[in-house]
């Protein structure tokens, strides 16, 4: 199941995509046909909040919609649809984990810069866009503005202390996330945060796939094109600290609820690592792929 946050002339609502069909299913409104009345909300992250009862419902309404599709005409073509980031403001800003596949920890530094912990920062909710909006180029701020494809898990469940043997429980579904960086802010400053939280330098999407459709998210094929050359191509068993992992040490006193996002880290082939750098520039065009996931696409201006 892949669930999608859209709008059209009638305003936002949350969707379950038809991908063979190119089609979305407006799951409230659907609901409100079959029934009578909506309860299903048009924010994910209200959905995300409602636990199994939203998976229940929306399979309820979708097969309602496979039953009635002639004569309700419920389905809308998606390329009529404006789609926005699955959680256009998570409550939250974004958790991330730094370093965390090791070719990237040695391109941007060498091996003793490979880490034994876990490296969480976060980027601000207020960096989130959607697919295919524009990356700014904030020329103004940076020269060295850089791409970071990125597997992203959604949590589904509110837990705290959560062991790696229950961790997966936990996850609402996955998502992808293009970590834009500002690198010479990030030098600049010493920390993380600034050069990751600049408006629109979170793009995210183009969906959240559920949990179910993915039968292990530690073995996804990732590749990151600009203006179509590969740049990053890996796998999420190179993660250094695994999805179970990155979720335990999080919910070590502090309660981690659902809506809430995790990037999990890049591989090698940031613009930054290549010999010269090669930065982002106006009219480029990052397009991030996932395996089971499908495809997330921005142009830079």
């Amino acid at each position: 199941m892949k669930f999608v946050s859209a709008q059209d002339e009638q305003g936002l609502f949350v969707g379950l995509l038809n991908e063979a069909e190119d089609q979305v299913l407006p799951l409230g409104r659907t609901e409100e046909k079959m029934t009578g009345f909506a309860s299903l909300p048009a924010s994910m992250a209200e959905c995300i909040a409602m636990g199994e009862e939203f998976i229940e419902k929306a399979q309820a309404v979708a097969a309602w919609a496979g039953e009635h599709r002639a004569e309700e005409g419920a389905y809308l073509p998606l390329t009529g649809l404006t789609l926005l980031a699955p959680i256009p403001r998570p409550s939250k800003n974004i958790f991330c984990v730094g370093k965390n596949y090791a070719e990237h920890a040695v391109e941007l530094g060498s091996k003793e810069d490979i880490p034994e912990d876990v490296i969480i920062f976060t980027k601000a909710s207020t960096s989130v866009i959607g697919p295919k909006q524009p990356i700014p180029l904030h020329s103004e701020v940076t020269k060295e503005l850089d791409y970071e494809g990125e597997l992203a898990v959604v949590i589904g469940k509110e837990g705290k202390g959560i062991k790696q043997e229950d961790a997966l429980d936990h996850v609402f579904g996955y998502t992808i996330i293009n970590d834009v960086t500002a690198r010479d802010l990030q030098s600049r400053h010493k920390q993380y945060f600034i050069g990751k939280s600049l408006d629109g330098s979170c793009p995210m999407g183009p969906w959240i796939v559920h949990a179910s459709s993915i039968a292990d998210p530690n073995q996804l094929n990732i590749e990151t094109r600009v203006n179509g050359e590969i740049r990053q191509s890996s796998n999420t068993r190179q993660l250094i600290f695994p999805i179970a992992k990155i979720i335990e040490e999080l919910s070590k006193g502090m309660t981690l609820e659902p809506g809430d996002v995790i990037a999990t880290g890049t591989p090698a082939g940031v613009g930054k690592g290549m010999k010269p750098p090669s930065f982002l520039a106006s009219g480029d065009m990052v397009e991030i792929t996932v395996e089971g996931i499908g495809t997330l696409s921005n142009p830079v201006r």
